[in-house]
């Protein structure tokens, strides 16, 4: 009752104004969200400037906004009264320090190989990556370092680290795995036109990462045109090499037919993307036996 969330362009700044001189009901404080008003990205108004100076001591007023103008009347009135900060996701050398900084804290080593894929497997969010390293130390307890097989043994991949080994199965010929990876997804509620869509954007990654390795680009090259770490441009460029370009086109095409079927009513979605898989994995595993 002392939490009040408002959102958008179109704010009502005398009810803001009247909820925030309310003192709060059996609570010290409180607490006023405002997301998204577009305040901080243009010529900021007066009454809001004022606003902020009449705000009591018992109420916090917080302002989450995507685009912000460190220009603005308001943005100074926030900085100068309160605190800006800026949140961006960790990079992933942030990330990796991290890690290691936890490892340190525990006398728990890690090779090279399995730090990569612990990264690889938690995504961006570090909520996820502090959560499958608690695990991988429980489970690794007694050990005195951390492999690769250890992090594959325990960790819970994110979808797109998922899809990623789906095609390197795909590559390999193993419809049964690819398969299996794709249960498993659907298991855990991810739409199967998701994962189409993912299965498309690998292949075209793969088909840029085919034409810059022809033109004689290395893996830390690759890396960079493509905004990709080197590891990870390596492992395409590996998996880049089990299709030629011809195929990788007509994968692409595949899935586009497939989405387009699903669209219009002639194949349902789950069945479109394990025909997807299916075909792919053996008309890869075919040319390569030839």
């Amino acid at each position: 009752m002392n939490d009040h969330a408002y959102e958008g362009k179109n704010l009502d700044l005398d009810e803001i104004r009247e909820t925030a001189r309310t003192m709060p009901f059996f609570a010290e404080r409180r607490l006023i969200r405002i997301s998204d008003s577009g305040l901080f990205c243009r010529a900021a108004q007066d009454e809001w400037v004022s606003f902020l100076d009449t705000i009591p001591e018992f109420t916090y007023v917080i302002f989450v906004e995507q685009e912000v103008d460190k220009r603005n009347k308001l943005y100074k009135k926030v900085s100068a009264r309160g605190y800006a900060a800026l949140l961006n996701r960790q990079t992933e050398d942030q990330r990796r320090r991290w890690v290691l900084g936890i490892l340190k804290q525990n006398e728990m080593a890690i090779t090279y190989d399995a730090m990569d894929t612990l990264i690889a497997a938690a995504g961006e969010d570090m909520n996820n990556l502090r959560n499958e390293l608690e695990k991988v130390l429980c489970y690794c307890m007694g050990k005195k370092g951390i492999v690769r097989e250890d992090v594959e043994a325990i960790a819970v991949r994110q979808v797109e680290s998922q899809i990623f080994q789906m095609v390197e199965w795909i590559a390999l010929g193993k419809e049964r795995e690819a398969l299996e990876l794709y249960y498993d997804l659907l298991s855990l509620k991810e739409p199967s036109m998701r994962i189409l869509f993912l299965i498309a954007r690998q292949m075209n990654r793969l088909m840029s990462v085919k034409a810059l390795a022809a033109d004689g680009k290395n893996r830390d090259q690759i890396g960079a045109a493509m905004k990709l770490k080197p590891f990870v441009a390596g492992k395409l460029m590996g998996q880049a090499r089990s299709f030629t370009e011809e195929q990788l086109r007509q994968y692409v095409m595949l899935c586009v037919e497939s989405e387009e079927a699903v669209k219009t009513g002639r194949m349902g979605d789950q069945i479109a993307v394990e025909t997807v898989i299916v075909s792919i994995a053996r008309r890869s595993h075919t040319s390569k036996n030839r």
